[in-house]
Order: structure tokens, then sequence, then C-alpha cells
């Protein structure tokens, strides 16, 4: 559809255009992971008793139909409509998705007025394969509805949809599993300690939870927005369908095509597949140099990715918006990145439109990027007058997001060294009250990205401000209530990648061994407070000043001599 339109711009930039979509081989998971879904046909449908008993000859060909009313009934009893059995409810919960609904109701006159799992009065105990749901209000308040549940009274399916489609809903279902989750990088929860929570609250299909120590994404319910992945600031949630990284790959393989059939400042127009026949519509009205790029989801693709585009030489980054279908937290995850991205463009002393939303339905009043505010650039960065691409970013998210920031700070007539950050963006550094502190490592135990570490060998506390999201996890675990977050960005590359030392001391050595193995500071104060409690008199007192190993073979060695010695307190 796209490449018929595209081939009707002659000028230079159309045909370099038509050349670099044509000649650059998009990657993807040759063999993506999937999730089963299986339906036997049980529908249920739910809503004001007029409504629903005339619905429910339209899915006879379905294994069955069992109806569930909301509003009040003449009799206010389980009823019988064209041999379907119909009951009444106004207190339902449903849970669940294709081929696995879960649906329990208080139900008056049907065994005892109690609540019950409808499936297993109605179809012997299977769950319910399909809920059509015709109330007003959704009974699941989620933005994106789980598979196999339409939600029809509320608008955010179409009757003449559901009719069309439901009765091939028999068999088995396969969908790609969109997501790769990794705890040990997450930095929702450590140790008992709570963090960050940006994934689960970008997440607007009610996937993702936390279960109190880590956060579970079912897959069943996940539709593959990405905003998790896009919201995650340590890459424990990482979209698989195609990674970022393979995005990023492509846009630089085309912009180079694009280069080298001779056209120039490209925009990129980044547009969910979803939103495809709305694009190529708009197309035929934006000028030649906007070069389409396709995605799963709009959000699937962060402020990493934006940045990249325009190193690899793009002039400008659009995300294409409909707004028909945007769900309130897909806005919302797009703009809050919007706004760290523009932040940063503006403090480099850049225009901030250079990353922007663009909603497809004003395309006829699209004004281009004006040429002459490009940056000034060297032959060191991707620009499309000076006729050389920089070599690929590589390296996580935000080493990628971060080498890509270092190069416009490089060609900034500002030259910013600290600058602020949009709340709850994931930038920023520590600050450690060091008189107070006692090397307890805390902090560098709940840390999920090691931007906190110890020295090794002595007693030491060191930080990498580039590692640092901001969670919170070390301010929260910290028992002296030493360490706070200093959320912004620091501009200077070299002491923001460096480790630096916050805090070291003198190490306790074992008396034993010799080993250090503990701050000094700290075996004095435990000595102070501990020498007049019973299990630490005469020479017990001493084992404070040993290591863990030489302090149990001390316990031991003592048992032996005298073993009544573990009965007395």
């Amino acid at each position: 559809m796209l490449k018929s339109i595209l081939e009707t711009f002659t000028d230079s930039n159309g045909q370099a255009r038509l050349s670099a979509i044509a000649g650059t081989v998009e990657l993807s998971n040759l063999i993506p992971p999937t999730v089963s879904y299986e339906s036997r046909g049980n529908l249920l449908i739910i809503g004001p008793h007029d409504t629903i008993t005339a619905l429910a000859p339209q899915f006879s060909t379905l294994n069955s139909v069992t109806l569930l009313a909301t509003s009040q009934a003449a009799e206010n009893t389980a009823k019988t409509s064209n041999d379907i059995k119909v009951f009444f409810s106004n207190d339902v919960t449903i849970k669940g998705y294709l081929g696995a609904f879960e649906v329990n109701c208080r139900v008056a006159g049907t065994l005892l007025d109690t609540y019950i799992n409808l499936a297993e009065v109605t179809i012997g105990g299977d769950s319910f394969d399909l809920v059509v749901d015709m109330s007003a209000e959704s009974i699941i308040n989620t933005e994106i509805p789980a598979p196999g549940y339409y939600p029809v009274g509320s608008g955010k399916a179409a009757i003449a949809d559901v009719i069309e489609t439901l009765p091939d809903m028999l068999g088995t279902f396969d969908k790609p599993k969109y997501f790769r989750l990794n705890n040990d990088i997450c930095a929702h929860s450590s140790r008992g300690v709570s963090g960050c929570t940006r994934c689960v609250d970008a997440c607007p299909a009610g996937a993702l939870s936390s279960n109190g120590h880590a956060i579970e994404i079912n897959p069943f319910l996940c539709q593959g927005v990405g905003t998790c992945a896009t919201a995650c600031p340590t890459e424990a949630i990482t979209y698989a369908l195609p990674d970022p990284e393979k995005t990023q790959n492509f846009i630089y393989r085309l912009l180079n095509s694009y280069q080298m059939a001779g056209g120039v400042k490209p925009t990129i127009l980044f547009f969910g597949n979803r939103d495809e026949e709305n694009v190529a519509a708009q197309l035929p009205s934006l000028p030649s140099n906007v070069i389409p790029i396709a995605l799963e989801e709009l959000a699937t693709v962060g402020v990493d990715t934006w940045f990249s585009a325009l190193i690899y030489g793009a002039h400008q980054v659009l995300l294409a918006t409909n707004i028909a279908y945007m769900p309130a937290t897909i806005d919302r995850v797009l703009k809050d990145e919007l706004a760290i991205a523009n932040n940063f463009l503006t403090e480099l002393g850049f225009e901030a439109d250079r990353i922007c939303l663009f909603e497809l339905s004003s395309a006829a009043e699209f004004v281009a990027f004006p040429a002459s505010l490009l940056p000034v650039v060297d032959n060191k960065i991707a620009v499309m007058d000076s006729g050389v691409l920089a070599e690929q970013l590589s390296g996580t998210k935000r080493d990628k997001l971060f080498s890509a920031l270092d190069r416009l700070h490089a060609q900034s007539t500002v030259r910013p060294t600290l600058s602020s950050v949009p709340e709850n963006a994931p930038y920023g550094s520590v600050e450690c009250k060091t008189d107070d502190c006692t090397l307890c490592m805390g902090c560098v135990a709940v840390c999920p990205t090691r931007a906190l570490h110890a020295v090794g060998g002595r007693p030491g506390l060191q930080f990498k401000e580039q590692d640092c999201v901001q969670c919170g996890l070390c301010e929260k675990a910290c028992p002296e209530q030493v360490i706070s977050l200093k959320p912004g960005v620091n501009w200077d590359a070299e002491s923001r990648q460096n480790t630096v030392m916050i805090h070291e001391e003198e190490p306790a050595c074992c008396l034993s061994c010799g080993k250090a193995f503990a701050p000094a500071s700290m075996i004095q104060m435990l000595t102070e407070k501990l020498q007049g409690h019973s299990q630490f008199q005469g020479d017990a007192i001493r084992r404070l000043s040993m290591c863990e190993d030489c302090r149990v073979r001390d316990i031991f060695s003592d048992m032996a001599d005298d073993p009544t010695s573990q009965l007395r307190v």
C-alpha cells in the first residue's frame, strides 16, 4: 500500500526514499516465542435483559451461550429465553482472557443467594471462552480489553465486528509473546524494599502486577503495546518483536541508503502497524523527505531510539498519533518520554520540535522543519549535509542514549554542565552524608544496576552516576537515612561514566586470620554497645573483632571445650 504511494514522488528526495525503503531489509524475529489460547466456544453475554436476549440468536453456532442480565427483572430468578438460560445479577466480577474467563456473581434464586462461579452452574465447570459485555460501564475496566473480552456497551468494541468474528472464535489461537523479563536487574523491589513502578503504571492492558517482591507479566493479557519496555529504565523488560536494537539498526541502514541515493534532510515518521491505512492516506500531503517506519506499536521505542535517529542523520523525528485510538496510558507514557527528550534538546540549545507527536489528521497542515535550524556538526556526527554517517551506537539503551547526548553536547553552542530533568525521569545522582554512614552496604545490596557498589578488599562505597536510575531503593534501604536522590543530568561524560568513591574507612582486621572484614568504626561501635550483653561477657567480646568464618570456628571450639556453655544464657 505505502510502496505504491511512494512511487508517485519523482523528485530526488522521493526517489531516494523509495530506493532506501525498497533496498533496506528489516530484520525481525524469525521464530518469535508465542502463547496459545484455546476456545471451545462457550460464550457469556452480559448486559440489560432485553439487549442480551435479542443478541443471543446471533451466536447459535457456538458451543454454548449463557446470558447474565444486569437489569432488574420482573422476577429475580433464573429464566429461560429461546432455550437459553438467563441469570440475573448486578454484582459481577470477571477476570481472565480468551478460553479462561472466570465469572463470579451473586445470583438470586439459583442454588443459594450467594456468590457462585457461573461457569460451574451453566457449563459444568469449564471456564467461559468468550465474553460479550453490553454493560454501559465495562466490568473488566482496562483501557485495552483482554483477548476474548468484547466491551460493546462501553463503546470499546463494535457490535457489528463482534457478530462477524465470534462464530469463528473456536479452536487454538497463537499470538506472540511480546516481551522478555529479567527480574535480576529489575528496580521494582529488593530484599523487601519497594522501588520503581514505572512499568506497572505504564500498562494499559492490566498485564503487569507486583507480587510484593517482583514484577509479574501475564503473557495472555499482554497486548504488545510496549509501554512497559519503553518506561523500564534498566531493561529488565525488553520488547521482543523485534527488539529495539534491530529497529535502530534498520534506521541506521535506511538513512545510510537514503543518503547514498542522494536524499537530503530526512524526517523519520514512526507509526504503529494499526495506522498504516491512515499513514497511506496522509502521505501524499507530506514532503518527500518524510520516511515512514512501521512499528508493531508506536510506544515500543522510546527516547534512546529517537535520539539514535537524530544522530544517524534524521532532520526530525515524528511520532504519528491517531486520536481515534490512543489509550490514556499510552498517551501519558509517550508524553513523559517526549518531555524527557524535549528537555534534553532544549538544555543543549536545540529545538524541542525535532522530536514531537504528529497527529495524522493534521498532515495537510504539516510544515517542514526549517533546514536553517539543523545543528552545526562536524564529520564525526551523522548528518546528511556532511555525507558521513556516525558509527552505530552500541551497548544498553541507556549507553546508546548517553552516547547520542554526548555527541550532541559536543556540537552544542550552550554546553551545559548540569541540567534538571522532568519529574520521575530516571537520571541523576545520589548524595551521602558520609559522617553518619556506617558502610553497612544495605544500599549496595538493593541497587539493581550496581551504580552503588562495594570497593572490594576494604570498606568503601563507590558510585557510577550514568548507571543510576533513581529508583529510590538505596534511599529506602539505608538504616541511617544518609542517602538521598539527586535527579538531574551531568553533561560531563567523564565524571558521569567514571566510578567515584563516596565513602571509605580504615578496615578492621580479624584478630584470628588478619583478613579485613568490616569498617573499624563499626566494630568499635558494636563493641561499645554490646560489652554489657550477657552473650558477650569475658573473652566472647573478642568475637566481634573476628571475621564471620573465624567467629563460627571460635564458637564451636568453645562448645567442644565446654559443652554445657551453650545452655547458659
